[in-house]
């Protein structure tokens, strides 16, 4: 039986460090850390590690919410979407994540996206969004 793409990165330290580095960048970035300002770090470090190791092939399991439910009472545009999975491919490459693992993950990643939001683009729309966030859609 061969190595699974967790054991491939390096297994939990590999992984952990480059979630650590993936989710302050998302906290810090311009477009889309607004959306954090009210989250724990640290909680979210974790759901995002066991999210990814479950997915990588580790037997860890993901103890958090349904995507759909924990992101649906935020207005997630499309273009927001983007600028997360644009994080994540600097993240990797930062990390020079080997290009099989680095191409899964990002096409997990966007697997989730009707998850996350039920804009398919990558526009993001500021009156929308506004109107989003009062409620008004």
């Amino acid at each position: 039986m061969g190595k699974t793409l967790y054991e491939e990165l390096g297994g939990e330290a590999r992984l952990r460090q480059i979630i650590d580095v993936f989710i302050d960048r998302v906290f810090e970035d311009r477009m889309i850390g607004f959306f954090f300002r009210n989250a724990n770090r640290q909680r979210l470090k974790e759901m995002e590690f066991q999210l990814t190791a479950q997915f990588l092939g580790a037997d860890i399991e993901y103890r958090g919410k349904p995507l759909d439910e924990v992101h649906a009472k935020h207005p997630i545009m499309g273009g927001q979407f983007a600028r997360r999975l644009q994080i994540l491919r600097e993240t990797l490459e930062t990390f020079q994540v080997p290009e099989a693992i680095h191409d899964a993950w990002i096409a997990h990643t966007e697997s989730l996206r009707p998850l996350i939001t039920k804009d398919q683009g990558s526009d993001c729309d500021p009156l929308l969004a506004r109107e989003k966030a009062r409620g008004a859609t």
